[in-house]
């Protein structure tokens, strides 16, 4: 099993907070899928031992922590390749998982014991670096085994692999970065074309006009010349 989680370098927060509020929901849609295709892409499978069922199942772990990204009160979704039409799962190794962490409020008035391990793991995530629910981290971690596992877990990282963290928050950041500004320039340019196309439609009804009152003062001269001539 391979996990990739859509997570954000603590020393660019605010940036990245500023980004992501202004970032359009679809972008992150994108994002989810094309890191999703990455860890799955990155698996090696070539020598003569090897066949694509030797492929792991890869997940993607969305965390959302600013804005909803589904109109729904909805926690966790899960999402796979899928025929709707004919209703037909692909039966693939890829799975998205989005954690909107936004929605946690009618969680948080439920007992611990009441929480499905979903709902704990979301918890946690939102406040396991918040002193003031210590309280609450203490409980959770009595309650769900692999939340307690965690810890020991990333204990157990050796410098090869916390650099591979670092360096892929890194490079998310400058990706997120490049494709927020890149969409800016592209909405300048399709604004700049829309007032240049409107600017180009104006400037073309007043030549109409002008060449329709030329039209008309030569058609009167005419008359005018005409007249005189009777």
């Amino acid at each position: 099993m391979k996990l990739e989680y859509s997570h954000y370098p603590m020393d660019r927060q605010e940036d990245t907070d500023k980004l992501k509020q202004k970032t359009p929901r679809a972008d992150e849609v994108f994002r989810l899928e094309y890191y999703l295709g990455r860890l799955f892409l990155n698996q090696d499978i070539r020598g003569t031992d090897k066949s694509f069922r030797d492929l792991q199942r890869a997940y993607q772990i969305s965390l959302i922590g600013k804005e909803p990204l589904f109109d729904d009160d909805e926690l966790v979704h899960h999402f796979e390749y899928y025929d709707k039409e004919h209703d037909m799962p692909l039966g693939g190794r890829t799975t998205i998982i989005t954690l909107e962490l936004t929605k946690l409020d009618k969680i948080l008035e439920k007992p611990v014991a009441n929480m499905s391990a979903e709902e704990r793991w979301a918890v946690f995530t939102r406040f396991c670096g918040d002193k003031r629910k210590r309280g609450l981290i203490n409980e959770l971690l009595a309650a769900e085994e692999g939340i307690a596992m965690v810890g020991q877990t990333m204990r157990g990282f050796t410098k090869d692999q916390l650099e591979y963290f670092r360096k892929l928050d890194e490079e998310m950041y400058e990706l997120d970065k490049q494709s927020y500004d890149t969409e800016l320039r592209r909405e300048g340019r399709r604004k700049g074309l829309e007032e240049g196309r409107e600017e180009g439609l104006e400037k073309g009804r007043e030549e109409s006009r002008q060449v329709i009152a030329e039209k008309d003062r030569i058609i009167a001269e005419l008359m005018r010349k005409l007249q005189s001539v009777d």
